[in-house]
Parts: C-alpha cells; sequence; structure tokens
C-alpha cells in the first residue's frame, strides 16, 4: 500500500511540474516600444496617450520608453540612436522629424509614425497603398481648403494669416495647401516663418495687423507657444482658427476643427498591435482620419462675441465642443 501511495505521489509530483513546465512557457512576452514626440503639447500628448491605451487594450504586455526630443533634431536623433541600442521592438514617432530620424537610424526594427502630415513628401514611404521595408504609420493632414472656405464664410475674413515651421517637412507641406486654399477662396494670404517656438509670439504681432484671422494647421512648433499666439491675436480681437482641436480646447480660438488627436494615437497603436501580432509594416496601408466619428467640431463663443462675429446655428448645431464663459462643455 505505501508503495502504491508512492508510485502515486511521485506521479503527482511529475503532472504538476509538467504543467508549472507549461505555464513558464506559455507566459507572455513583455515587449518594448520606443515612443518618442518631437516636442510637448496636448495634441502630442495625446497621440503618445492613445498609443498606449491600444497596445494595453489588445492585452499585449508592454513597458514604454517615453521621450520628447524638445523641439531639437539632435536630440530626436540620439533618441533614434538609443532605441537602436536598446533594441525596442517597435519605435513610434510622433510628428515628421521624430519619424524622420527613427527611419535614418533604424533599419531593421518596425517603425510605426503618427501625425505625419506629408509621409510622401517626407519619403518615409512611396506610397500609401502600403508601408515601406520596415515603416508604416497614420497621417494627419488636414482639409486646408475646406477650412479656410469656412473661416471665410463665418468670420468674413479677406486676409489671411498663417504661421510655419520653416524646417520642418509637415509644415513646407501644409504651406502648399494653405497658399491653394487661399487662391481658391479668392482672399490674400500672409505668411510669417519660425524655427523655434520662441518665435511664435513675435511672429504674431509682426503679422497681427496686417490679416483678418489667423489659420493654423498641424505644426507642432507654433502649438508648442499656443498661449502666446493666442495673446496677441485676443488682444487685437481678431479670430483663430485652429486645425487642432485640443489645443483650442482651454480657449482663445474662436473655432477649431479637425480629427480628435488621442483618436489619431489610438489607431497608430492599432498598427502597432498588428505588427506585433505577426504582420510585416511594408503590408499595412498608411492610415488617415477621414471617418466622421474621426473629427471634432469646436466653437469658442466667448472669442466669436470679442471679435464680432456671429456663428449661424447651422454649423453650432454640428459642433461637438462649445466654449464659452470660460468653461468647455461637450455636447
Amino acid at each position: 500500500m505505501k508503495k502504491i501511495i508512492g508510485i502515486t505521489l511521485i506521479s503527482l509530483a511529475c503532472i504538476s511540474g509538467m504543467f508549472a513546465k507549461g505555464e513558464k512557457k506559455t507566459k507572455q512576452k513583455t515587449v518594448k516600444i520606443g515612443i518618442a514626440k518631437i516636442v510637448q503639447h496636448p495634441a502630442l500628448d495625446a497621440v503618445e496617450q492613445g498609443v498606449k491605451d491600444a497596445i494595453e487594450a489588445s492585452g499585449i504586455k508592454a513597458k514604454f520608453d517615453c521621450q520628447n526630443a524638445n523641439g531639437d533634431v539632435n536630440t530626436a536623433n540620439q533618441i533614434a540612436a538609443q532605441y537602436k541600442d536598446e533594441k525596442v521592438d517597435v519605435a513610434v514617432g510622433i510628428a515628421t522629424p521624430i519619424a524622420i530620424a527613427l527611419a535614418n537610424t533604424m533599419k531593421n526594427t518596425p517603425i510605426v509614425f503618427g501625425t505625419v502630415t506629408d509621409p510622401l513628401g517626407a519619403g518615409l514611404v512611396k506610397t500609401l497603398e502600403h508601408g515601406e521595408g520596415n515603416i508604416t504609420g497614420m497621417s494627419d493632414e488636414l482639409p486646408s481648403k475646406e477650412h479656410i472656405k469656412l473661416f471665410k464664410e463665418i468670420a468674413g475674413i479677406k486676409t489671411l494669416g498663417y504661421i510655419y515651421t520653416s524646417n520642418e517637412d509637415n509644415s513646407l507641406s501644409s504651406l502648399e495647401l494653405v497658399k491653394a486654399g487661399c487662391k481658391e477662396a479668392g482672399i490674400e494670404l500672409v505668411t510669417q516663418a519660425i524655427s523655434t517656438s520662441a518665435e511664435v509670439k513675435q511672429a504674431a504681432e509682426a503679422i497681427v495687423d496686417r490679416c483678418d484671422g489667423v489659420y493654423l494647421t498641424t505644426d507642432n512648433t507654433v502649438f508648442s507657444a499656443l498661449p502666446s499666439l493666442v495673446s496677441v491675436f485676443n488682444k487685437a480681437k481678431k479670430p483663430i482658427f485652429s486645425g487642432d482641436v485640443t489645443g483650442a480646447m482651454e480657449g482663445g480660438c474662436f473655432m477649431a476643427s479637425g480629427f480628435n488627436y488621442y483618436k489619431a494615437g489610438y489607431a497608430t497603436g492599432e498598427l502597432v498591435v498588428q505588427i506585433l501580432n505577426g504582420k510585416k509594416p511594408s503590408e499595412i496601408p498608411v492610415r488617415f482620419m477621414t471617418k466622421p466619428e474621426d473629427s471634432d467640431l469646436l466653437f469658442d463663443l466667448d472669442a466669436a462675441k470679442a471679435c464680432g462675429i456671429t456663428i449661424p446655428e447651422k454649423y453650432l448645431s454640428q459642433a461637438t465642443y462649445i466654449y464659452e464663459n470660460g468653461k468647455l462643455t461637450q455636447k
């Protein structure tokens, strides 16, 4: 009897050992994801959070190495070299300069770019139909022509101010779209180039008396110093139309229309998940935020009143956000 009990115990021990080994074998690996943004501001912070949330929601265990280049291309290159040395499983580049730095440095690691206005012009991909080598991602190109027509209709502008970063590919691409939009709408364009966020206020002061209102596209350098621009145009009682709704949620921009940057980040994160699940970047098309539910529309009634603008009810009824009496309300 003792012999039988002994054999049984040994058998149970072996079975337990087999299960333990099985559990160890199926234990999920923790992947390392590098997420780098060119500069810190609310829109890019929302993209970063969206990327992380999408990956975590997929059930993939991930460790995130989040970096900020503080608007400096040399720092962007250093971050790319760091990610290469650390052998991250996927590198995410938020905004054009950081995406280019990753692409130039990391030839074997999957790279996903987020909020790149013109991935073709930036040389990240050769077609929008699929990724290029180890690279794919999401574009944040805005419908600038439609924005400018709407700005003219609601605010009655005849001259449009535009501040852009002369050393950012995405800003130069946006400038061409704005030029085309102004030509189509029959309004004059007044431009001012900058190279750093410290120049934004000075640029705003340089054009505020020469335009009826200012239009902001997805220029990261401009948005990193948005409060200084808002202060100049609010003082002059001239309207601001922002292509980034996230940056307008604290007030000051008469109108903002564009896709939700958190959703854009989430969509970018979903591309990362596809890669981690075995899909090659070259098989994944460049993603655009074109669905109606991807976009938001904000009106700042305080700013509109200060500028003497009455917003037609047909547009107010379409708004997803209203800023009034210093408070933001989501409809």
